[in-house]
């Protein structure tokens, strides 16, 4: 038995422990908000709690897995190969589909973060990962559906259009600023497989223990700056009131697009918790520009996702990020003030 586990056998065993805790976080986490603690859910104390004990272990397992998935297919591609195939003309290629996949993967900011970290440890380029990264929380089958639902394909669709614009002009933008020496230094290092020289060939068991390995290097570097970001995110989730944004969001001039964006950013919400917002704003008789200014605001940019990011990327690289997407959202915000 001990043999079979050294082997790689714990690996699906571990799998299917790690679905089931996924499953339960939430009811486990309203559960000890309510009965345990004692707060009401829908109080803004009770709100923050039981948003906070839900979304840390959320985002930290997922970082878990997706970090222990990358680095196993690390172990069998070389980080240059993976490098190099993206370079040039290929690029504009890579920068496409990694939009593409952050549609198909509903992930809030801070969820698409280990993605983000998997991709940069892979040595894929700066602006094909950054173009994933804002497209996941932003333009997301999950945000799609609501937004059909709510108000019809035509605005589905150029939102849709407008924030995958976003995400493939701030990748590319950001590519063509050669800013990677301004991720951390531990983000940049090469993977220890790396090392083992050209001869080298790891087991499978080699393989996997490599992986679980990086999932314990990078969590305990993260993990203050992940707690930290779920607890900004959570206090304003709970705290911000609705009224507040109706009424500051409440007219269409020209100033309420900036306005609606820099609201925005501090905030922390995926698509699904966004949209009620968004339909009450219009409800009270806010214009659709500035609104869905703020939405891709609150989903694309964050202040709990910068927080993680920070550990990733230096001062300057973060500055740029957020002054790139942010001059996007501004030009999607104008748009939809003039058309609709």
């Amino acid at each position: 038995m001990i043999a079979f586990l050294r082997r790689g056998g714990w690996v699906l065993p571990a799998l299917l422990l790690w679905a089931g805790a996924y499953a339960l976080l939430l009811p486990a986490a309203e559960a000890l908000t309510s009965r345990v603690l004692g707060l009401d859910l829908k109080s803004h104390l009770g709100s923050s709690v039981a948003f906070f004990l839900y979304d840390a272990p959320k985002v930290a397992m997922l970082l878990s897995l997706v970090v222990f998935g990358v680095t196993f297919i690390q172990t069998w591609i070389r980080p240059e190969a993976a490098r190099e195939a993206l370079r040039g003309r290929r690029e504009g290629v890579g920068t496409v589909l990694a939009a593409g996949l952050g549609i198909v993967t509903p992930f809030c900011s801070c969820s698409a973060v280990p993605l983000f970290i998997g991709f940069v440890r892979a040595g894929i380029p700066l602006g094909v990962t950054f173009s994933y990264l804002i497209a996941a929380p932003m333009v997301n089958e999950v945000a799609l559906l609501l937004l059909l639902a709510t108000f019809g394909w035509k605005i589905a669709l150029l939102y849709a259009a407008t924030g995958v614009t976003v995400a493939l002009l701030a990748g590319w933008t950001l590519g063509r600023l050669n800013l990677d020496p301004h991720l951390e230094d531990w983000v940049r290092a090469l993977p220890p497989h790396a090392e083992g020289g050209a001869d080298y060939r790891p087991t499978l068991a080699d393989r996997l223990d490599e992986s679980r390995i990086a999932v314990k290097d990078i969590l305990a570097k993260v993990w203050p700056y992940l707690l930290l970001g779920i607890g900004v995110g959570a206090l304003i989730h709970g705290y911000v009131p609705e009224a507040f944004l109706v009424k500051v969001l409440g007219r269409g001039a020209w100033w309420s697009v900036p306005l609606a964006v820099l609201i925005g950013i501090p905030l922390y919400a995926n698509a699904a918790t966004i949209l009620p917002v968004v339909q009450a704003l219009l409800a009270k008789g806010a214009a659709l520009g500035p609104v869905l200014a703020f939405m891709m605001a609150v989903t694309g940019l964050s202040l709990p996702e910068t927080i993680l990011l920070r550990k990733v990327l230096k001062p300057r690289l973060i500055a740029t990020f957020i002054g790139v997407v942010t001059c996007g959202i501004l030009a999607v915000g104008f748009l939809f003030l003039a058309l609709f």
